[in-house]
């Protein structure tokens, strides 16, 4: 099986060399697709460094001109992880709100099932480095949904999933 990280960014210098090292130090084996949105911070050029000096090809850049927004770096992010031909596809956030440890429990649950969501919220609160505002807004949004819909998710919000690649590709 072949696994890709998909981390959007706009101005995580602080954070990518940190993340993507984190990934790529796990037992199982990631390939890491960073999108940047143009972040003037440097973020695609740390990414640019690592690539040509480490991670053997396992480390992948799409550069896009301007911040065109979270949902469409993941789309943009499943398109190149088809073309690539990538069996499971992960996304998660570049600041460690998602453990990146957490990724093998996804992987795991890939075995027998199309998706796997990754929740902050399934038993109690478990967020770190997020202001107490973004916290209470993820929080009370996902239990909103949950009631609009009736949909037996704890985290709507959670940015932290995983896919086969048939999901995505249907």
């Amino acid at each position: 099986m072949s696994n890709l990280v998909i981390i959007p960014t706009y101005n995580e210098k602080e954070n990518i060399e940190a993340i993507i090292t984190a990934v790529m130090e796990l037992p199982i084996e990631y390939h890491v697709l960073v999108i940047d949105d143009g972040s003037p911070d440097g973020t695609a050029s740390i990414v640019k460094d690592l690539m040509s000096n480490q991670y053997d090809g396992k480390l992948h850049l799409v550069e896009r001109s301007g911040k065109l927004g979270l949902g469409t770096a993941y789309i943009a992010g499943f398109k190149w992880a088809i073309e690539h031909n990538y069996d499971y596809i992960f996304e998660m956030d570049c600041d460690f709100s998602h453990n990146p440890e957490d990724l093998a429990r996804l992987d795991d649950m890939l075995n027998s099932r199309d998706v796997a969501i990754g929740s902050r919220y399934s038993q109690g609160v478990n967020v770190v480095n997020w202001p107490m505002s973004r916290l209470l807004m993820s929080y009370f949004a996902s239990k909103y949904v949950r009631i609009v819909t009736r949909m037996p998710v704890c985290d709507a919000t959670a940015g932290f999933v995983a896919y086969r690649r048939e999901v995505l590709e249907s």
